[in-house]
């Protein structure tokens, strides 16, 4: 088995992997690698072969013998040598059968026509020219050794940006010792939590009432059991902490836009959460992930700005640039930094050291903030358009959380949160209705309502997204709360959303916090 360096375009340089291994003389078993090659379309159709010299040395096999071999190839119409041209494979031989690859996988359903699930950025407004420059400068600058295996809390010149850049617009107290980058909100988690019993943090842990799914998956996971608190229109009922089991003495919070509910956490309510923590020697885990996205309404700063030492602060770009760039990172009390570096361990396994330099650089030269501002004013008139549609032609339906973030939550009528989101999908609608993101033990009210992310469409798309969506929504308490649209209602499913005249001139209610 061996390796000749020629590529498919005929210049010679590339990998041809040829197996000799067959039993017979080394020139019938150059040869049938050969027709092999050929065969399988590994050699394409025109491929310039090296010289005899060349392929006899990197094979370790006499001249004469790749000489004879060409030759038989050339009999048999698998090859074409020409003087000045070289040994090519021949055109008229047939490329192999093309394998027929399916669109999606087969476990995989069709993506939706109209895709308004929460929590995804618009990809094409990911900052491509900025970030290839970005890239260009950073490689430029980069030292030598940050091309050897690194430093497990992650680069240096990253988390200098990131405690200038987090420090002016998020209110956090750090310093770049005490950041660990990381790849994401997920990858914190198992970082603190674990997979087991040998976590950083204990459980249980208490959590919002409402939140992801895929995040109490994590804990459960490392055998930590999420205590859900309840909500209301100020976020998190935190009081509810000084009622919880002994053991609990972390809480996982949203607090500057609940997810998915909307609205901040109260002021009251911050203080006395960072109070509870320093009473119990707990802990808060601050999970900042759009805090960059407000509208309506003053900054509010993270948590974390009230006590560095009781809150574990964490951030990413999963919202701000793409979840496809999988940087995040953790700001940490002094006493759990060697603890969170140890978990993670000598190796980064996650977040490219590339991708950090790029971050970086990206955020020093001011063309992340340029890109976030830019962000939202596109996001906040993606938002402004779904509440004028929905104003005009769902009146009945109260918008909420939309005072920052990338979605917003429709209140529906009691008893129409299922049957509305099988009338979207049925219009081609990809969303979710708030019972998915209700934790199971959750006690008290449970509202009905959509969750609808306003950003993903792309922008010729937004607006017939925003239609479907209308014709989805049940109709006002007046005319029924039967929202289940199915193939044969089509009559009712197209005017579900339209106001009458007594609903018309009423006034659109619109409001930034949760519904609860």
């Amino acid at each position: 088995m061996a390796e000749s360096r020629v590529n498919s375009a005929g210049r010679i340089g590339a990998d041809l992997h040829l197996d000799l291994s067959g039993s017979g003389s080394r020139r019938a078993a150059l040869t049938d690698a050969l027709r092999e090659a050929v065969r399988s379309g590994r050699l394409a159709p025109g491929t310039r072969l090296p010289p005899y010299r060349s392929l006899a040395t990197d094979l370790g096999i006499a001249r004469n013998t790749v000489a004879d071999a060409y030759a038989e190839l050339v009999a048999e119409g698998w090859l074409t040598a020409r003087q000045g041209s070289g040994t090519r494979v021949a055109e008229r031989v047939a490329p192999p059968p093309r394998v027929r690859v399916p669109k999606r996988a087969p476990t995989g359903g069709a993506p939706p026509a109209h895709n308004l699930v929460q929590g995804q950025p618009d990809a094409g407004s990911f900052p491509r020219t900025a970030w290839l420059a970005a890239a260009r400068r950073a490689l430029t600058a980069a030292p030598t050794e940050a091309f050897g295996p690194g430093d497990p809390r992650g680069r240096v010149e990253l988390r200098r940006a990131l405690a200038g850049y987090l420090a002016r617009s998020r209110g956090v107290r750090t310093a770049p010792e005490r950041i660990v980058v990381c790849s994401g909100f997920a990858h914190a988690l198992r970082l603190l939590f674990g997979t087991g019993s040998g976590g950083v943090l204990r459980g249980p842990l208490a959590v919002e009432a409402y939140g992801l799914g895929f995040h109490r998956s994590l804990l459960a996971t490392a055998k930590v059991r999420p205590v859900p608190l309840s909500l209301d229109e100020h976020g998190a009922r935190v009081e509810e902490l000084s009622d919880a089991p002994g053991p609990v003495r972390g809480v996982l919070l949203t607090p500057a836009h609940q997810f998915p509910t909307g609205g901040p956490l109260h002021p009251a309510r911050r203080t006395a959460v960072v109070d509870w923590a320093r009473t119990r020697a707990g802990l808060v885990l601050e999970d900042d992930y759009d805090g960059e996205f407000r509208y309506d309404r003053e900054p509010v700063g993270a948590l974390q700005g009230l006590d560095p030492e009781r809150v574990v602060y964490v951030g990413s770009v999963s919202k701000s640039l793409s979840p496809a760039v999988r940087l995040g990172w953790m700001v940490l009390p002094e006493h759990l930094v060697d603890a969170v570096v140890a978990a993670k361990g000598q190796r980064e396994a996650w977040a490219g050291v590339l991708d950090q330099l790029t971050l970086a650089e990206l955020i020093e030269s001011g063309q992340y903030d340029r890109h976030v501002r830019r962000m939202r004013q596109h996001y906040r008139r993606r938002r402004d358009q779904l509440v004028a549609a929905l104003a005009e032609r769902a009146p009945h339906i109260t918008v909420t959380g939309i005072a920052a973030g990338l979605h917003a939550v429709l209140q529906l009528p009691p008893g129409t949160e299922a049957s509305a989101v099988k009338a979207a999908a049925w219009h081609g609608v990809g969303l979710e209705g708030l019972a998915d993101y209700r934790h199971p033990e959750a006690t008290g009210a449970a509202p009905d309502g959509l969750v609808v992310g306003y950003a993903t469409p792309s922008e010729h798309a937004y607006t017939a997204a925003i239609e479907a969506l209308c014709r989805a929504l049940p109709p006002a308490p007046d005319h029924g709360t039967d929202a289940d649209v199915r193939p044969a209602d089509r009559t009712d499913s197209r005017t579900a959303g339209q106001p009458d005249s007594r609903t018309a001139g009423r006034e659109r209610r619109v409001k930034p916090g949760a519904p609860f």
